[in-house]
């Protein structure tokens, strides 16, 4: 079903739009890419504690753009 494939595309379409600069783009990308995240944490693709990790961080990236 590629779960693994999705999870790290979603984390990878918001650090290019970090990366680009586009700070609106990276904030609507993070917040769809909580779900998916999430999602991947209770079927345990990845430990819950990874997940969390992954969303702290993207957000403190996001946050830092300001």
């Amino acid at each position: 079903m590629g779960l693994r494939s999705r999870l790290r595309t979603y984390i990878k379409n918001v650090v290019k739009a970090i990366d680009a600069g586009d700070q609106k783009a990276a904030k609507d990308l993070y917040v769809a890419s909580i779900p998916v995240i999430d999602s991947s944490a209770r079927k345990g693709i990845i430990h819950a504690n990874k997940a969390a990790r992954h969303k702290r961080r993207l957000n403190a990236r996001i946050r830092s753009m300001s």
